[in-house]
């Protein structure tokens, strides 16, 4: 009985007494003191005003019958479903000036990707680029490499990287999608996005009734996972989405170990048909393999060693990321949306390693140095509101969105440079040591980072054929970095940087559209809380965008292709003065142009095709270095590690009717290891492959196969391209798939 009287009272909570819960249980109170009044402002204004409209409603509107709705929704490969990532009008891809790519939940399964990486890495033009350095998590597209130039968004948000490492989000389980926006997307994230922007869109409560799903797989070199998620609505106002993966593995090589928790909920109340709040929390612990790849012997991959690992015995490698997020979505009426996202994220990084191992070939050992231990602390707390409103401007449909973005990042980072430490062992046959260093673990820096943005984004519907979409942003942020070492290393320095869009769409039928784009864009050095004395004395980089492109949906909604031609300049790249090569001046530039086409084509019910292919012209254009004291001109070589060629093929073939096989193909080109260009990182072409067998509704059972004719191929090199980072061999994993 007075669980039932609870939940009464709680159904009768106004939204006053509502809203301050919810805020106190999401972000802690001094995080809140300017965002959340946001929030409790919006909806303080949609109260009256909504429970009025829902009670006219009531009054007056006829019963309709109830709609459920189960399970996520599987974004469709048709360009005509809206996609949040390249903009936030709520536009199509086919209404969109920009090239943008859905890559669904199912097909995250079916393919057998475990992380954002290597999910991403199938979009066209993608590239992946893990390094110790940058968490394994870094990416590259249209010949821009790394953080600062391909960044990546959870729901929306961004994630401000230090010192160069993002390690969040990166379990594919609780994704409802991923969302990629090729080009310059400065306009809508800020700094940071020259190359692609990455959108990791969670699961997220339904309406209906529960439903829950389940999945045990293990496979090669013991790897296992076992996930669990659930969602439905627990009655006609509170809905929710629970989910919790385990990961783990000993790994091809020695001493291989890694394992990986998260969970995620999401709590979300109907206070109106046109008010929602949804109060979201993700966790999530990772300790990958540490392990740094292998050295080259007499330049090349030496079958003997490929599955050692030189790291020493004590390695450390662990992530742990916490967050929190209130979301507060107003829709008064169908012309007028008011959304509103309180934040925070808290970040802990521990490195404790051996990562640089060179062959040497007057002893036949192996030198092992780059002995270091690294910790960052990162918080960051922040808040987002954007309204859209769609109206008439001089006959014309417009719909024009405006809003603010604040955040405030706390980052400690600590060391025990110079990062000393030597020791040689048997290539073959070693004891690995443990992990010795000259100087004292300590903290060295600290920051401060305020940002404020303001974006406006429209479009203006011109006729049924034509439209015009254009932005507008302007970003102010602060850095303040106190030296913990040296004082006399301490500064504050100011950013402010405006970045724009605009594009045209012209739309000859409904399901297809030729599009032009132009854009400006900004790069950070380094990682903008990160920012060192020497950066400081610089701006950031900027670059500039044209692209154009054409997409249709093919008849009888059989598939989609586009293709896009673009050409992107980026300018203030840090190089050496002609007159002074000890001199670093902000005078470099650095380009590419290329194709990216991609299909998705049904040649039958039972059979389906994707495939995408990218070609790239990518060029130093003014580049000079210092080596051994004198100037070098690097003018006309490709940046380090890009590859000019990229193409993903998939075929799926229901060839029973309870039976699926699914084929793929990824080819990467070769890759410069120097800006020399006098060392080459060969291409390479990986096949996998999978069986899936419906028992029945609820059951399913799957063959995943990976690296199928087992080539030993480069995910990444460092230590000058003398250390591979490989991609696995040839693994097996079988799986099952619960729905109940």
């Amino acid at each position: 009985m007075s669980d039932m009287l609870q939940r009464r009272n709680l159904g009768r909570l106004s939204t006053g007494s509502v809203v301050p819960a919810l805020l106190s249980a999401a972000v802690p109170a001094p995080a809140l003191a300017g965002p959340a009044l946001v929030s409790a402002l919006l909806l303080g204004l949609a109260s009256p005003l909504a429970h009025a409209q829902q009670a006219e409603r009531a009054a007056t509107a006829p019963t309709l019958p109830t709609v459920d709705v189960t399970g996520s929704r599987e974004p469709a490969p048709a360009l005509d479903q809206p996609a949040s990532t390249g903009s936030r009008l709520g536009l199509t891809p086919l209404q969109t000036p920009a090239s943008i790519e859905v890559i669904g939940s199912k097909t995250l399964r079916d393919r057998g990707d475990d992380s954002l990486i290597e999910a991403s890495s199938r979009a066209a033009g993608l590239v992946m680029n893990p390094a110790p350095g940058n968490g394994g998590t870094a990416m590259g597209a249209r010949g821009f490499l790394g953080h600062g130039s391909v960044m990546q968004l959870y729901d929306g948000t961004r994630f401000y990287m230090g010192a160069g490492t993002v390690t969040f989000p990166f379990d594919v389980w609780f994704a409802d999608r991923v969302e990629i926006l090729r080009g310059a997307a400065s306009v809508l994230y800020g700094e940071g996005a020259i190359g692609a922007a990455v959108n990791f869109v969670p699961k997220k409560p339904v309406r209906g009734p529960i439903r829950n799903e389940a999945r045990l797989a293990w496979g090669s070199d013991n790897t296992r996972h076992l996930a669990l998620g659930s969602a439905g609505a627990i009655d006609d106002r509170w809905s929710y989405r629970f989910d919790v993966s385990h990961r783990g593995s000993d790994g091809f090589m020695a001493r291989g170990d890694s394992k990986s928790t998260a969970f995620g909920g999401a709590l979300r109340l109907d206070l109106t048909p046109d008010l929602q709040l949804t109060l979201s929390h993700d966790q999530g612990h990772r300790e990958p393999t540490a392990w740094f790849g292998v050295p080259l012997i007499d330049g090349r991959l030496d079958s003997r060693n490929r599955h050692q690992n030189y790291n020493v015995a004590d390695a450390i490698e662990k992530y742990r990321d916490r967050w929190t997020r209130l979301d507060a979505e107003w829709t008064p009426t169908s012309r007028l949306r008011l959304r509103n996202q309180v934040y925070f994220l808290d970040s802990r990084r521990h490195w404790r390693k051996t990562e640089a191992y060179s062959w040497n070939a007057d002893t036949g050992l192996i030198d092992r140095d780059d002995y270091l231990e690294i910790a960052h602390r990162q918080e960051q707390v922040g808040n987002r509101f954007d309204v859209t409103w769609t109206h008439d401007l001089f006959g014309r449909e417009n719909t024009l969105t405006a809003g603010f973005d604040v955040n405030r990042i706390r980052f400690r980072h600590l060391n025990d440079s110079p990062y000393g430490g030597f020791s040689v062992v048997d290539p073959f046959v070693f004891d690995p040591g443990v992990y010795e260093s000259p100087a004292v673990f300590s903290a060295r820096y600290q920051t401060r980072t305020q940002t404020r943005s303001l974006f406006l984004e429209d479009r203006l519907v011109l006729d049924e054929r034509w439209s015009v979409v254009a932005g507008l942003r302007r970003d102010h942020a602060e850095v303040d970095r106190a030296d913990l070492v040296n004082s006399a290393n301490n500064f504050d320095k100011t950013f402010d940087y405006t970045t724009g869009r605009i594009g045209v769409v012209f739309q000859p039928s409904p399901d297809q559209s030729v599009y032009a784009q132009w854009a400006r864009a900004v790069d950070p050095l380094g990682g903008l809380i990160s920012t060192s004395a020497t950066q400081a004395q610089f701006d950031l980089t900027t670059g500039r965008q044209l692209e154009i492109g054409f997409k249709q949906l093919l008849a009888e909604r059989r598939g989609a292709w586009t293709v896009a031609l673009f050409q992107i300049e980026k300018n203030k790249l840090l190089s050496r003065s002609e007159e002074n090569p000890a001199v670093q001046q902000q005078i470099g530039k650095q380009s590419s142009l290329g194709l990216e086409a991609t299909i998705d084509y049904a040649f039958t019910p039972t059979l389906k095709f994707q495939g995408n292919v990218t070609r790239l012209r990518a060029r130093y254009d003014d580049f000079k270095e210092s080596v051994g004291g004198s100037l070098v001109n690097r003018d006309g070589n490709t940046p380090t590690g890009v590859p000019e060629t990229l193409a993903n093929a998939w075929l799926d073939w229901q060839f029973l009717p309870r039976w699926r096989a699914l084929a793929g193909v990824r080819h990467v080109g070769p890759r410069p290891a120097n800006t020399a260009n006098t060392r080459e990182i060969g291409s390479y072409t990986v096949v996998d492959g999978s069986v899936h067998w419906d028992l029945s509704r609820d059951l399913g059972l799957g063959l995943q196969l990976y690296n199928i004719l087992d080539r030993d191929y480069p995910l990444a090199v460092s230590n000058g391209g003398n250390q591979w980072i490989l991609g696995r061999p040839r693994t097996v994993m079988l799986s099952a798939d619960f729905r109940f």
